[in-house]
């Protein structure tokens, strides 16, 4: 069988009903755009692990990145794999392949003092309510775009995680968090909770003169719809250059609040909840660089109570 042909049968009878359909449709794009054309028509088996190596050497030298190759060579070793399960191959190519270093970009966060500028400029922007919740609670971009009023539980004051958004182009889906532990429920601040309940009275003015369509949705568009990633990039940036603060990524709110949290003495544990990490282990090293200043601030406050 060609590998082509391989490729066709995995993404149709695998890959299809276990991956969201943005990631299928990125699967078939790598596979499009660095594989098939190269290696397509060739038998499986007669597929070597220096063939491969060769194909990723062709694709650094074209300038390609580390990262891209990566993904390239996990998509591939996945499709690999299967094949060895279907016993079309005796053992995966990709295994032993040496890739470029990646170098991982470095993590953005605003300071305590940039923070509270943004806020204070931010505050009589109809985006306040959705970028503070962003900056305080950690959410991704997907997570706080799917909520829903339901979600929001005012004598708590909390909010639950429990799906994802998904939009491209004018279609929009919701689907499940990035993991299980992605699924979790949020402290909410007092000022972001009240900001929420403004705007929920702003959306209900719109809907009763029928000027705003319904919508269980907390963030949506003028017209109801859901709202896209690229438009809140685009408000954030303004707002961020209107208070004079550094361009950070919309993401960067993710870090900001972590680092406010770790700043502010909350446990790893707590932090690593809020944050729906997949584990502890993975928010102390995500972190790294800021524990240790915090870890100063503790060992003092240790020393003091033991010769005060």
């Amino acid at each position: 069988m060609g590998l082509n042909q391989s490729l066709e049968q995995w993404l149709t009878d695998v890959v299809k009903a276990r991956v969201r359909p943005r990631t299928f449709k990125d699967y078939k794009a790598l596979l499009r755009l660095y594989i098939r054309l190269v290696l397509g028509n060739r038998l499986i088996g007669t597929i070597s692990q220096i063939d491969i190596q060769s194909l990723y050497a062709r694709m650094f030298e074209r300038g390609l990145s580390a990262r891209t190759i990566e993904y390239t060579n996990a998509v591939l070793e996945s499709a690999f794999r299967q094949a060895v399960r279907w016993k079309m191959l005796a053992e995966d190519p990709c295994v032993g392949v040496d890739l470029p270093r990646v170098r991982r970009k470095e993590m953005a966060a605003l300071s305590v003092e940039e923070c509270r500028r943004f806020l204070q400029i931010a505050e009589d922007s109809e985006w306040f309510p959705l970028l503070a919740l962003a900056m305080t609670t950690g959410m991704r971009p997907s997570e706080y775009l799917a909520l829903k009023w339901t979600d929001i539980d005012c004598q708590r004051g909390t909010a639950s995680v429990c799906r994802t958004i998904q939009i491209s182009g004018s279609e929009w889906a919701f689907d499940d968090t990035k993991r299980k532990r992605s699924r979790r429920i949020v402290k909410l601040q007092n000022f972001v909770l009240y900001a929420l309940r403004a705007l929920k009275v702003v959306q209900e003015s719109k809907r009763d003169g029928n000027i705003f369509p319904s919508s269980e949705l907390i963030f949506v568009s003028a017209t109801g719809l859901p709202l896209k990633q690229r438009a809140v990039k685009r408000e954030f940036r303004k707002l961020l250059a209107t208070a004079g603060i550094r361009s950070v990524r919309l993401y960067d709110l993710r870090h900001t609040a972590a680092t406010l949290a770790i700043a502010a003495g909350v446990s790893v544990k707590v932090i690593s909840d809020q944050l729906g990490h997949a584990s502890i282990s993975f928010t102390l090293e995500r972190y790294s660089h800021v524990l240790p200043s915090i870890q100063d601030e503790a060992a003092a406050k240790v020393e003091q109570l033991l010769i005060a």
